[in-house]
């Protein structure tokens, strides 16, 4: 409502004096205000915040008066009457100078366009001179203890006992004194009229404040009491008054009434503020609430505040300011919300912990509109304690920001937050370029075309991304021009995309685009200050709707400007009307007026389609008047027109009768009154009237919905969808939290009950002020004070003495309040489809879990039995939605392990709840529920249920889970004195040759834009060592715990591995760290050996997503055959690149550490670099072609231009190709050569299924797995892996059943290639000659046929080009087709040959020619 904005500023008088200033008291109209020390009197401007005069009193005159103590302003600010300490009242007269004459004027730069164009233009921003003028003083020969004003007359209370009513003007005529022991005084006004009840003898009136609204006189006595006094008649004498008391009240210590909401507030000793309101029945006085500190919030201070010191109420009657003697302020809204205090927090204490000394305040007052706070403090600054130093006195300004809500209530239909403050907006709407589309996505406003109004089926809300996705405010400057001339900013509206907003000051209008980021201002002057707005000012499609008043002619109008037009009344539509208007709303196409005269006007607008320029028609539809009700204008603070109706003809089946006007909400100060049309008589149905002509219905009498109510939110925007929240009525009903009238409907479409209401009005408790309801998404928006330390260099310093204030935007959900009420009140269906209809939202979720955190916590903490309870319903309510199982989770994760039994007791066992979590594949809770049950369980029951949960999460590849079960179970291990269940110890094999590898570890990383999509993440470090040094998984052969999770991990190792998953075997030795090449050691010969290489083969192609290799239909005629293509291949290219050179170039390597023992093998593997290079070329012919196919280092680039890589040292010859440039538009290959390098990228599988390939092999390679090597050097198609296997098998380490497996296996996968995937056969023929290595021994296996060229063996066509893969790593090699008859490979002899051709690849460019 009202929050704190920035440090406070210091005003310093000007004038040195003794005295301090003790009292500031101000004016009407709040321009002035008046400070008041012992013997002086000065009277400061508010804008500029300056002294104008100080009048000081002469000594001889001061010693017959006696100090000054009181002063009181008269109402037109023409005199002042000052109170002195011997019983004499001082009348001043306050002259103002000629009307040229200014004090301070604003300078403006020479041929600067503004002029004095109106009488009293420059009034406002200019401080005048004035001067005071002692009257006649008073004696009224006893003490003042209070003075008070009435229009013309001035009410004295003296300390003898006294009423002294005095005239203004003329002094002694008319002065009348009344005793107070001739009031009668009782508790309610009809037993009062029986004589005086009370002993009024010796007591005075210490404090009294008039109430123009209740007509009487709120006071405290000097013993406490509290008590209301209220002429019978018109004129105030002695037979005609007569008084309430406030019953059992006796610490009384200040008064202050709100007139608009008719409300006492008294200051009472104890600290608190007691509230009250006159019961209108039989007038007595009752108390409405109370405002006090709570312990809760406020430990230190609560109750050491000492007696309350001063009350004041807002210019705006919304909220109140309280401070105590020991110092502080407080803010409290009308009807009690707490909105912040001086004394806790950032305010009462510094950064480092210690305790400030609040500031004690010994006068304050509210500035014009609210804006500010002037205080006086009593606090003496530092060094200033000698009374007769002359000292600048100071004046502390609170500078404040408001809600529009307080001034303009027809903003509370919106869907945004906008506060004010003096110069500037704070606004919630997001990005103006999000709802431009909306608002300015065409030039309708021009050409006249309405804009879409919002609609069911476009609802126009913001949005949880715009209104929630950050913390910052749209702050928007008030144009200075307008602001200068028309301080201050009385209204502020903003329209419903939220991209447009309006204010009014003191004369005229302006008004903001924040897409534009342009203000408009009046561009003719006198039009601005010819209008005033009085009852505010609202948005309707693209028109501001402003109630306003017009000096020329004298007239209160209703105007429409446009907001694409100038701001001018030439583009004005004006309706006069007949009696001033005092509030203003807009529903739909309807404006409602309320007027001084207590009624209420229906107008309608409508866009006219016949002029060039866009402007509408209004026309009355209605006229109610409501002064049988209202027994004054200023009680009310809104009124709201709406769909809402409590009739029974809401169904679900017609909702489009909700749109319509249906009712009339006034809050009349503080109860909310609800106008509903009268549909009892005889109604004409509506399609037997023309649309003209249709009669409106008139109203019902009023009903009371609600009592102590501050704001009220409606729409008139209609969601079938979420009926319940868009037809509900939001109420903010102050320290009482918020209320929401909620409609009932009958589920689907049955006949509704005859005994269940229409509506039921909710009461729930939030944590925010509300400053607006989001109907669809179930969210209240407010704001809240938050703030900043700064440790000044001065203890006195402002800086010091406060923090930094500023303003939070804040948020909060409700829908489990309002399911929580209904579910109270045994409405589970009427929540269900609440529930239902909000599923969708991103925190339903956590609604669910509040809902059952609340009800656990007060249940379970209970201290009486609770005879009803809550949490059952609530847990069956929560089963209907599928995220039952998480939400009693997180719930129960949140809540204290002692409140557990109770919350299970009502939702079902954990180990039920985990099982479901398991059938339905939700992993993640189920760990969740693993918690619960490690802590409701024995450990036999919680690692049985981990086990469980283990496995599946191994199956399903839950990487993250799968290590936090590892951590889980060995710290159940580790925590618990039984047994794990006992597992055979199994010892690692020693192969010889082999165990170079324990110590071994491998590091590879991949481009993390090449494989960063998928779950093989080889980013990651993989580190595999073995052995007691080893520092990745810790193999501790004594702890039974581990061997226990080891078992498990093997297991499912094994079955991957039977299942021929490789891909989920690597990334589960990747992901979890599991030392693979260990575990194949161990198990080479048992679960690691491999059987049927073709079924492998056909797993790994659908595994890997691997194309199995096709015959292109032009091989016959390749292209390449002939000696067109002629590059020169740079040595770089030609380079052939090895399992370990690969990882060197593309994955950062760690270099093998080797043990000396084992030499022989590793010179045998470590080899592998140059047996490689040649590998792929040694089977084959010797003539090398230019191969065109992606690098691997190359691999995210797949342009043809790429691939053949001309950007180093290659030339091109014989101009057969020319200079691939950027879009490879200008490589000259024919058609068939085309579809020949389509082919060759066809039979290659994507990049990063070939680096999770070369991977596994090294890793097989590493553990002696050499048939599994030879399946993925099929797969791969790299001759160079399969010579290097068969190079391995003449070891005598190599089993002899590997070698027949092999043997076995590349003979079955050439026959399932001859049979069905004829696309191997070229590659089986290349690596003939290893094959035949392979039969030598023994010789009388082999079947020579079985490894013949596939043309000869299945196909009568020519062979195939055939073309190793060799360049997937990185070689661009080739091979010549093999004739039809000749033999499957070179001779041995070749093959050296071969070798030594290769050496000098190296050392320049090697052409490669064709002939």
């Amino acid at each position: 409502m009202y929050f704190l904005s920035g440090w406070p500023r210091r005003l310093l008088c000007p004038l040195r004096s003794s005295e301090r200033p003790f009292l500031i008291e101000p004016s009407a109209q709040r321009f002035y205000l008046a400070v008041l020390s012992e013997t002086q009197i000065s009277i400061w401007f508010s804008r500029p915040s300056v002294l104008i005069v100080s009048y000081i009193e002469s000594g001889k005159a001061s010693a017959q008066f006696g100090f000054y103590q009181q002063v009181e302003w008269k109402p037109d600010d023409s005199m002042i009457a000052v109170t002195a300490a011997n019983g004499y009242l001082l009348l001043f007269d306050i002259i103002a100078g000629s009307d040229e004459k200014y004090l301070y004027e604003p300078v403006y730069p020479k041929g600067s366009a503004r002029v004095k164009v109106t009488p009293g233009y420059k009034e406002e921003q200019c401080a005048p001179a004035l001067t005071l003028e002692m009257k006649k003083p008073i004696d009224l020969e006893a003490p003042i203890s209070c003075l008070q004003t009435l229009q013309e007359d001035l009410l004295v209370a003296t300390a003898d006992g006294y009423l002294h009513m005095l005239h203004w003007d003329s002094v002694r005529n008319g002065q009348r004194a009344v005793n107070l022991c001739t009031i009668p005084f009782s508790l309610d006004l009809q037993s009062s009229r029986g004589g005086p009840c009370l002993d009024l003898g010796g007591v005075h009136i210490r404090d009294m404040e008039y109430c123009t609204t209740l007509d009487g006189f709120a006071v405290v006595f000097d013993d406490g009491r509290l008590g209301f006094i209220t002429p019978t008649a018109n004129r105030l004498a002695t037979d005609q008054l007569q008084g309430v008391w406030a019953a059992d009240v006796s610490d009384g210590t200040c008064v202050a009434v709100n007139n608009k909401y008719r409300l006492m507030a008294f200051g009472c000793a104890s600290g608190s503020v007691l509230v009250y309101m006159i019961d209108s029945s039989t007038g007595s006085m009752q108390l409405s609430h109370k405002l006090e500190l709570t312990p809760k919030h406020y430990p230190d201070i609560w109750n050491k505040t000492g007696p309350v010191k001063m009350l004041r109420w807002s210019p705006d009657c919304s909220v109140v300011m309280v401070t105590w003697d020991c110092g502080g302020l407080s803010l409290w809204s009308v009807f009690g919300a707490h909105l912040f205090c001086t004394l806790g927090e950032d305010f009462a204490y510094r950064s480092d912990g210690t305790k400030k000394e609040p500031l004690k305040i010994s006068s304050m007052s509210w500035g014009v509109e609210g804006y500010h706070l002037w205080v006086i403090s009593s606090t003496v600054p530092d060094g200033a304690e000698g009374d007769d130093k002359l000292q600048q006195a100071g004046i502390l300004q609170f500078q404040f920001i408001k809600s529009a809500l307080t001034v303009n209530p027809c903003t509370s239909n919106q869907e945004q937050v906008l506060l004010q403050g003096e110069d500037r907006l704070y606004l919630t709407c997001g990005d103006p370029t999000q709802a431009h589309s909306v608002s300015e996505k065409s030039s309708s406003r021009d050409s006249g075309s309405p804009v879409p109004r919002p609609s069911a089926s476009a609802p126009l809300s913001q949005g949880l991304s715009t209104l929630l996705g950050h913390k910052h405010w749209q702050v928007v400057q008030i144009h200075s021009t307008y602001l200068e001339t028309n301080w201050p900013i009385r209204f502020a509206a903003i329209d419903w995309s939220g991209q447009c907003v309006a204010v009014a000051g003191r004369r005229g209008i302006a008004h903001y685009s924040l897409y534009t980021r342009k203000w408009k201002l009046f561009g003719n002057v006198t039009q601005e200050q010819n209008m005033s707005v009085t009852g505010g000012l609202a948005w309707w499609n693209d028109f501001v709707v402003v109630a306003c008043y017009n000096f020329i002619d004298r007239q209160e109008e209703l105007r429409l400007y446009v907001r694409s037009s100038n701001l001018d009344n030439a583009f004005a539509s004006v309706t006069k009307l007949h009696a001033s208007t005092l509030l203003l709303n807009v529903f739909r196409d309807v404006v409602i007026v309320f007027r001084a005269d207590c009624s209420i006007c229906l107008y309608s607008i409508q866009r006219r389609h016949d002029s060039p320029s866009p402007s509408v028609s209004v026309e009355l539809l209605q006229e109610v008047s409501m002064s049988r009700y209202i027994p004054h204008p200023g009680l009310v603070v809104s009124v709201t027109l709406t769909s809402v109706r409590t009739e029974t003809g809401i169904t679900l089946k017609a909702p489009q009768q909700a749109c319509s006007a249906e009712s009339i909400l006034l809050n009349l100060a503080g109860q909310l009154i609800m106008l509903q049309r009268d549909r009892s008589g005889p109604q004409v149905r509506e399609k037997d009237t023309p649309a003209n002509q249709t009669k409106l219905l008139p109203f019902c009498p009023p009903v009371v919905l609600a009592q102590c109510v501050e704001n009220v939110w409606t729409t008139c925007r209609s969601n079938r969808k979420k009926r319940h929240l868009m037809e509900a009525l939001w109420l903010s009903c102050g320290e009482a939290g918020m209320k929401v009238w909620l409609p009932l409907f009958p589920r689907d479409h049955r006949k509704p009950h005859s005994f269940l209401s229409r509506r039921i009005m909710l009461p729930f408790h939030i944590n925010i002020y509300p400053l607006t309801v989001l109907f669809e998404d179930a969210l209240i928006l407010g704001a809240s004070n938050e703030t900043v330390l700064f440790d000044g260099t001065g203890s006195s310093s402002l800086e010091a003495l406060f923090p930094f204030c500023t303003v939070e935007r804040t948020s909060q959900i409700y829908l489990h309040h309002i399911l929580r009420q209904l579910l109270v009140r045994n409405l589970g269906e009427q929540a269900l489809m609440l529930a239902q209809s909000c599923a969708s939202l991103p925190y339903f979720p956590h609604v669910l879990e509040l809902m059952v955190h609340v009800v656990l916590e007060e249940e379970a903490t209970s201290r009486e039995p609770i005879p009803d309870p809550l949490l059952p319903t609530v847990a069956k309510f929560v089963t209907e939605f599928p995220l039952f199982l998480q939400t009693i989770v997180h719930c129960a994760r949140k809540t204290e392990y002692a409140l557990w039994n109770y919350l299970f007791a009502a939702v079902g066992n954990p180990k039920d709840l985990f099982e479901e979590c398991l059938m339905a594949q939700d992993l993640d809770t189920a760990a969740s529920y693993l918690i619960i049950l490690q802590n409701m369980e024995v450990p036999a029951v919680s690692r049985q249920h981990a086990t469980l949960l283990f496995n599946t999460a191994l199956e399903q590849g839950k990487w993250d889970l799968c290590r936090h079960m590892i951590r889980f179970l060995k710290a159940i291990g580790s925590g618990e004195s039984e047994t794990p269940p006992s597992t055979p110890t199994t010892q690692e094999p020693s192969t010889g040759g082999f165990e170079f590898f324990r110590n071994r570890s491998i590091s590879l990383s991949q481009s993390a834009d090449s494989i960063s999509g998928g779950k093989f993440h080889l980013q990651k470090t993989l580190s595999m060592p073995f052995g007691p040094s080893s520092k990745g998984w810790c193999k501790d052969t004594d702890s039974a715990e581990n061997l226990y999770i080891d078992m498990m991990l093997w297991r499912h190792a094994r079955h991957l591995l039977e299942q021929v998953r490789l891909r989920d075997l690597g990334c589960f030795s990747a992901q979890l760290g599991f030392e693979l090449i260990g575990w194949l050691c161990r198990e080479r010969m048992r679960v690691a050996r491999l059987d049927d290489f073709v079924t492998a083969l056909k797993c790994l192609h659908k595994d890997f997503l691997w194309p199995f290799p096709v015959i292109p239909a032009c091989s016959i005629n390749s292209p390449l055959k002939n000696g067109r293509c002629r590059p020169v291949l740079s040595s770089r290219l030609l380079k052939s690149q090895s399992e370990d050179s690969l990882l060197n170039s593309d994955m950062d390597t760690t270099p093998p550490q080797v043990t000396t023992a084992n030499h022989r093998w590793l010179d045998g593997l470590g080899a592998v670099s140059k047996e490689l290079d040649s590998a792929s070329s040694l089977g084959a012919p010797r003539t090398q072609d230019a191969f065109l196919s992606p690098l691997i280092n190359k691999g995210e680039e797949c342009s043809i231009g790429s691939a053949t890589d001309l950007t180093e040292t290659s030339s091109m010859l014989d101009g057969d190709w020319t200079m691939v440039d950027e879009n490879v538009s200008t490589l000259s290959l024919s058609q068939s050569e085309l579809e020949h390098i389509s082919m060759e990228l066809a039979n290659k599988g994507p990049h990063k299924s070939q680096v999770q390939l070369r991977y596994l092999l090294h890793v097989f390679m590493e553990a002696g797995c050499l048939d599994w090597c030879v399946v993925i050097g099929l797969i791969l198609r790299d001759a160079g892996v399969i010579k290097q296997v068969v190079g391995f098998l003449d070891s005598p380490e190599v089993p002899a059943e590997t070698v027949q497996s092999i043997r076995a296996g590349l003979i079955a996968v050439d026959l399932w290639a001859s049979s069905d995937c004829p696309g191997y056969k070229p590659f089986l023929s290349l690596i003939g000659p290893q094959l035949l290595k392979l039969m030598e021994v023994p010789v009388e296996q082999v079947q020579p046929e079985a490894f013949q060229p596939a043309g000869a063996s299945k196909l009568s066509d020519p062979p195939l080009l055939l073309l190793p893969r060799a360049e997937d790593r990185g070689a661009v090699t080739s091979a010549h087709p093999l004739p039809l008859d000749g033999p499957p490979g070179p001779p041995l002899d070749d093959q050296e040959h071969e070798e030594q051709e290769d050496e000098p690849l190296d050392e320049g460019t090697y052409d490669c020619t064709l002939s």
